[in-house]
């Protein structure tokens, strides 16, 4: 779920961040030598799928162990930064890790304004790639505890102030991304979007979707995580506005400054 940074190192297609003498990058920096599209499509494609499986089975886990609402949310929110943090981590230097189209939308829209990020055919691989990884994972973690592989959420996430607290969410998300990108503090992207994440369960209303692909994919799944088919819409158009709302903020508080004047 990270940016690449908009250095001159990474139009060299050098890390701005890994040290010279090594010839790996950090998550979200452009490798030294581009992993091909396929191999980035196949890190979208898993990294997203391990993601909602963690998601949607850590949430199955909970409500099998206990009846407390709050202990459910915890074990749901912790198992999600763990797991989210390792996939950062894991596939960063491979395809910077988006898992996410907010972002990886977001990313082609700094690039194509002179930045660094995807071109528009990754992001036409990326974006697909999440989608069907997120279902991928809904119905992976459904076989895991014996739950129906496909069976459409009830659970309905309509209501105005949960859909608020999805732009608040993705907003803060791409905010944090791209921030960490300008401030060339990419290098701790695994730890703060996964804490980010964690917080934002418990801050915002609607406990953080903040991923087009992952509403989608928590649809195919009655439990604890789900989302109604019903509700989908609502929260991506909710996530997008706040991607835009995000950029705006990242334009506005880390512009670049003038040169004091001799």
């Amino acid at each position: 779920m990270t940016t690449t940074e908009a250095t001159e190192h990474d139009r060299a297609g050098q890390s701005p961040i890994a040290p010279a003498a090594e010839p790996q990058s950090a998550p979200g920096a452009t490798p030294p030598q581009a992993p091909p599209l396929l191999a980035k499509a196949a890190a979208e494609l898993v990294g997203t799928a391990a993601l909602v499986a963690v998601v949607v089975g850590s949430g199955i886990q909970a409500t099998e162990l206990t009846k407390d609402v709050g202990l459910q949310l915890l074990a749901n929110s912790t198992a999600t930064v763990f797991g989210l943090g390792v996939l950062i981590a894991l596939l960063g230097p491979v395809s910077g890790a988006h898992f996410n189209p907010a972002v990886t939308l977001a990313e082609w829209w700094t690039a194509r304004r002179g930045g660094a990020g995807v071109t528009l055919r990754e992001t036409a691989v990326y974006v697909p790639s999440q989608i069907v990884g997120a279902i991928a994972g809904s119905v992976l973690a459904d076989a895991m505890f014996g739950e129906p592989l496909v069976k459409w959420s009830t659970h309905d996430r309509s209501a105005g102030h949960l859909l608020l607290g999805e732009v608040v969410a993705t907003a803060g998300l791409i905010l944090l991304i791209f921030g960490l990108a300008r401030t060339d503090r990419l290098r701790f992207a695994p730890v703060a979007v996964a804490s980010y994440i964690g917080a934002a369960y418990w801050f915002t209303s609607s406990t953080s979707f903040a991923n087009p692909a992952v509403t989608i994919g928590r649809a195919f799944t009655d439990t604890f995580a789900g989302i109604a088919p019903s509700s989908v819409a609502g929260f991506i158009g909710m996530q997008l506005i706040g991607t835009v709302v995000g950029l705006a903020l990242v334009a506005l508080i880390f512009m670049p400054g003038r040169e004091a004047a001799e």
